[in-house]
């Protein structure tokens, strides 16, 4: 069975986008099947993934709008070994487009459902805001992973996405859960920090993952690179850090009976194959 997560958080620059590409590489280095959609008309998931935005032909907008299929706009990632569902500024404008349309909701839904069991996870990047697109993504997705700076807004940011996420079920998506919570960003010396992760840990539990993303300046360097961290240093603190947050989401998708035997062991439309 797929998991599709949809990495979140209506507050801007906790790492969402770097969270989304590198638990995409790591994931696919461990042998998973995985598909990257990037639902921000930044297109930063896509930069990061190795792609000129400026360049890209066939992207989630058009596939949103039903001009295309959701197979002829997928690219391939190299390195990274994992499918992207390209985003280009042209989603801003899909965007305001699917106003009109019936079922506006659930388009990405819609166009997943063909391909969507070819993969093991698909992760969808979101914006960073409330609106038509997010709305699609968490329509589309079985749960919400959520990076969280461990900050002073941090938990006032995340009581909104909460709120959000329950209109979702109620109006479109009645089994969406939380995959986990991502404490990104992470400085260890800073004492706030550390009062916010705790307060986390209180509020979530065992949903708290216990990998800590920390600040890196590898990580914030590799997608000026277009490459996940694991590719441009590999033993950076931060590409560590993915990688065991991978490990985590594969022991939790084990848990939920949505994993099978790796893509090295069966015939996949992965690339890269590892071990986990």
């Amino acid at each position: 069975m797929s998991w599709v997560i949809a990495i979140t958080n209506q507050k801007g620059g906790v790492g969402k986008t770097t969270t989304a590409v590198n638990l995409a590489a790591a994931l696919q280095a461990f042998g998973r099947r995985v598909l990257l959609v990037d639902m921000d008309p930044q297109g930063n998931a896509t930069v990061s993934a190795g792609y000129d935005k400026h360049s890209v032909e066939r992207h989630v907008g058009q596939v949103l709008l039903e001009e295309i299929g959701v197979t002829e706009a997928l690219l391939p990632t190299d390195p990274g070994g994992f499918d992207l569902l390209p985003a280009t500024i042209d989603l801003a404008g899909a965007e305001f487009q699917l106003v009109t349309r019936i079922g506006r909701e659930t388009k990405l839904r819609q166009a997943l459902a063909p391909l969507v069991e070819d993969y093991d996870f698909v992760l969808i990047d979101c914006p960073p805001a409330l609106n038509t697109l997010t709305i699609n993504s968490l329509a589309a997705a079985d749960d919400v992973l959520i990076p969280v700076q461990c900050e002073y807004f941090a938990l006032e940011g995340l009581s909104a996405l909460l709120d959000t996420i329950e209109q979702v079920r109620v109006a479109l998506n009645p089994d969406l859960g939380i995959a986990g919570v991502l404490r990104t960003l992470y400085d260890a010396r800073n004492r706030l920090a550390q009062d916010v992760s705790g307060q986390l840990r209180q509020h979530f539990g065992d949903r708290v993952f216990d990998a800590l993303v920390p600040r890196n300046v590898r990580l914030a360097e590799a997608p000026s690179h277009g490459l996940p961290a694991m590719f441009y240093d590999k033993s950076s603190s931060g590409a560590e850090a993915h990688a065991d947050v991978a490990r985590e989401l594969i022991k939790r998708a084990r848990k939920r009976g949505k994993l099978g035997k790796p893509a090295a062991l069966r015939q996949g439309r992965g690339g890269a194959a590892g071990r986990d």
